[in-house]
């Protein structure tokens, strides 16, 4: 399964956190399993679902950001300031796009899910299978993390 995953993304990082999508979606439909003839077929359309979920939320989350570049870049060049506002706004979207990486896999999903895709809590406890007040939990814990990794590379960039 995992050379199936492997074959159909071009970042090899990605494959732990697909397969772990695997494994979570197997277990969410685990009832199907005594219903299903051919166990490695199933797996199998598991497995390439799960592949082309990730493709798209990434597709979405690149075409989000890119856009507010292009909304940025806009608003800058009808602004006296354009080069100098452009400069700092990619510096800032640099800095934001660091601190995301340095989080848990799973509290950087639920911020991008929440702000890059507009899912509802509902919709992101659904997917993720837990209640609401965990999505809420977890949503709240990220902001503090995040906050704290953006509070970090700005005293670290200021030492420099």
């Amino acid at each position: 399964m995992r050379t199936v995953v492997r074959s159909r993304l071009k970042e090899p990082d990605a494959v732990e956190d697909v397969m772990q999508n695997i494994a979570l979606a197997v277990v969410r439909h685990r009832e199907m399993l005594s219903e299903v003839n051919r166990a490695g077929a199933w797996l199998y359309q598991i497995a390439v679902r799960q592949v082309l979920m990730y493709r798209r939320t990434t597709g979405r989350r690149r075409r989000f950001q890119d856009g507010l570049m292009n909304q940025a870049t806009i608003a800058n060049t009808t602004d006296n300031f354009g080069p100098l506002r452009t400069l700092l706004s990619t510096e800032r979207q640099g800095k934001v796009r660091e601190a995301l990486e340095t989080l848990p896999e799973l509290d950087r999903q639920v911020l991008l899910l929440k702000y890059a895709e507009g899912w509802s809590y509902r919709e992101m406890a659904a997917h993720l299978g837990v209640t609401e007040q965990t999505i809420e939990y977890r949503l709240m814990k990220a902001r503090r993390q995040l906050r704290g990794q953006l509070n970090s590379l700005d005293l670290t960039r200021a030492e420099e």
